[in-house]
């Protein structure tokens, strides 16, 4: 099916060029929200009347955008599981926790802005990337910890614990 992008979809093409995609690609996702247009005579037409206004929503929605990017770039928030003495995670990470981990520090985001390529399994800081706007991607980190403690170690806050602090360290072993 040929259709005409709206605006710019990843992997796809820029705002007003026209491809060709599946069928049910067309119909089920790009249509329905509002990113393509059925490539007709008339949705050409039409298309070519609304461009300009079109191009300035996009350049609304992107300098918003930018101007979340700039608070939300670099960010860090923790996310607190319980794990194995290996640092599997009993469940894992997923997309929904963390924009649950942002709205709790004040910081809005949607769970489809969140990229995660497969969920979060391990203890650790993770890097996951959030698009804002197609056109507007940053980068934060997730510190997924059994405890905030252990959080705050491996963010840099707190020095490790010294040996003999939390655990016994028999005499004569090596360290």
């Amino acid at each position: 099916m040929q259709i005409i992008l709206l605006e710019r979809v990843p992997k796809l093409g820029q705002m007003g060029d026209v491809v060709k995609v599946k069928d049910g690609y067309a119909r089920n996702f790009l249509i329905p929200k509002g990113k393509a247009l059925r490539a007709t005579e008339q949705a050409l037409a039409e298309f070519a009347k609304r461009r300009v206004e079109l191009e300035a929503r996009n350049l609304q929605r992107k300098q918003e955008a930018q101007q979340v990017a700039a608070r939300v770039d670099g960010q860090s928030v923790t996310v607190l599981r319980q794990a194995s003495e290996t640092g599997q995670l009993y469940g894992s990470v997923n997309a929904r926790n963390i924009a649950e981990a942002f709205g709790a520090v004040g910081i809005k985001l949607e769970r489809q802005q969140i990229r995660l390529d497969q969920p979060i399994k391990t203890l650790g800081l993770h890097s996951v990337t959030v698009a804002l706007h197609p056109e507007v991607e940053v980068t934060v980190t997730v510190n997924v910890a059994r405890s905030q403690e252990e959080a705050d170690i491996q963010a840099g806050k707190l020095p490790p614990p010294s040996p003999g602090e939390g655990e016994e360290v028999e005499e004569g072993a090596a360290a």
